[in-house]
């Protein structure tokens, strides 16, 4: 797919356009495309087992169909964002589509979570140049991340997740994972949270805390 692909290249963007990837401490553990029926409720009770707090970047399409979940992760202590309201790479809408797009986006996320997030990550985790320049006109907080598990390949396992994702962690690393299959391969979500054990595992071992993006800035 030609969106993960440019994906791959995202940190080469970040660093030309000033788009942090890092933060100042701990590490972000970060999931995308949710809310999803089954995958939430499991990266969430992974999280509660090994104590960590994450940030959930919501697509505002899959927000309308289950608004109890947004519920549910806020008052698990996690944080909210934004994905967009429709899964779509950014490259392909013109200016008026997108700020439609956050427009809906918003306010769906707000409704459900009862307070507008300002913090953002684009489907695919590409940006366009009039994207984000929207972004920060709106005064939100663009942000990628330094670490990624892959979890949303056919091939990946439990194993490949928590390597691949561990791999140089550090203080400040933000990880990307993704809490539902919407937009990837099916059942995904169950890897991604057999997974978490692990990963939790190894940030403690280096002293590292797992905290939301807000947390760790």
């Amino acid at each position: 797919m030609i969106a993960l692909a440019l994906a791959a290249h995202a940190d080469r963007f970040a660093r030309r356009h000033h788009i942090e990837c890092r933060l100042a401490s701990g590490v972000a553990l970060t999931f995308d495309d949710g809310p999803h029926p089954e995958g939430t409720p499991a990266v969430l009770e992974a999280l509660a087992a090994g104590g960590a707090t994450a940030t959930f970047f919501v697509v505002g399409e899959q927000v309308r169909r289950r608004p109890e979940l947004v519920r549910r992760i806020v008052a698990a202590g996690h944080e909210v964002a934004l994905h967009g309201d429709r899964h779509v790479l950014l490259l392909r809408r013109r200016p008026a589509e997108l700020a439609a797009d956050f427009d809906r986006a918003l306010a769906t996320v707000a409704d459900a979570a009862g307070f507008e997030p300002r913090l953002y990550r684009p489907p695919y985790g590409v940006f366009s140049p009039w994207a984000l320049r929207e972004v920060r006109r709106r005064g939100w907080r663009p942000l990628l991340w330094s670490a990624w598990g892959r979890d949303w390949e056919r091939r990946a396992t439990p194993a490949s997740i928590a390597r691949r994702a561990a791999r140089g962690l550090a203080a400040g690393a933000v990880v990307l994972l993704h809490d539902s299959d919407a937009y990837s391969s099916a059942d995904s979500w169950r890897r991604t949270a057999a997974a978490l054990p692990s990963l939790l595992e190894a940030a403690a071992s280096s002293s590292l805390a797992c905290v939301s993006v807000t947390q760790a800035t």
